[in-house]
């Protein structure tokens, strides 16, 4: 089988998120759509994110997601839900990775998840979070159908009681948007652990910082993905095969 880029830039970032310990068990799953197709790549079953390799990718074509369905040993059944069905209904999810981070999951259990602009990151997500509160259960089918309802424009989803999904027209632009996010969790987080008054930024700053973010004059988000390439090329370049 042809290996191609898409599949070693998602292998990099599975590995990434891996090295970061962003990931669970085997848990948690990434995917990608083919250029002008909603099929998509995606993690098989029982893989480890650490060693994650572009030729584990397995190609799902939409037309074919009930007969995958019957074969959980190849593809894990939620995944193919949630990502074959936002991938299908919400037209900027080029990209979905789904992960029950630490900081992000952690955010999701509070009653207000909101989070609060106190530093450049947090103020990045400022009114740019979709916050699905509807936990119903694993994923499975009429779970999937309501997260992609849920989203709207937004490119992170806060999932209540369960973890973050991000999306992107591009690996490097949803991986870059769920790697600060997770920053900006921590920080978050750990500021209301020392039980002591947040100076929360006015509206007027956290939306022109989060502007600025959108704006920056470079693509942050495919040169953070070249870096991680870049560094994994020279640590271990099987992620590639």
């Amino acid at each position: 089988m042809e290996i191609n880029e898409l599949q070693q830039d998602l292998a990099a970032v599975f590995r990434w998120t891996a090295k970061l310990n962003m990931n669970e068990g085997i848990a948690n799953h990434f995917s990608v759509c083919l250029p002008n197709s909603n099929d998509f790549y995606v993690n098989g079953s029982g893989l480890h994110f650490s060693s994650i390799k572009a030729s584990d990718m397995v190609l799902v074509e939409q037309n074919k997601i009930e007969e995958i369905k019957k074969k959980p040993e190849l593809v894990d059944p939620t995944a193919l839900n949630i990502h074959g069905t936002i991938h299908k209904k919400v037209p900027h999810a080029r990209c979905i990775l789904h992960v029950h981070s630490k900081y992000a999951t952690a955010l999701s259990t509070l009653k207000d998840p909101t989070l609060q602009p106190i530093d450049q990151n947090t103020m990045r997500f400022y009114n740019r979070v979709a916050v699905y509160d509807d936990f119903g259960g694993l994923g499975f089918e009429e779970e999937s159908h309501k997260m992609a309802a849920a989203i709207g424009n937004n490119r992170s989803m806060l999932l209540a009681n369960h973890g973050i999904l991000t999306v992107g027209q591009t690996i490097g632009q949803a991986f870059d948007e769920l790697y600060y996010f997770e920053k900006a969790c921590e920080t978050y987080i750990t500021a209301l652990s020392t039980n002591k008054e947040l100076k929360i930024a006015n509206s007027k700053v956290a939306e022109k910082t989060a502007q600025e973010w959108e704006n920056y004059p470079v693509n942050m988000g495919d040169q953070h993905l070249k870096a991680i390439r870049s560094i994994l090329d020279k640590e271990d370049p099987s992620y590639k095969d």
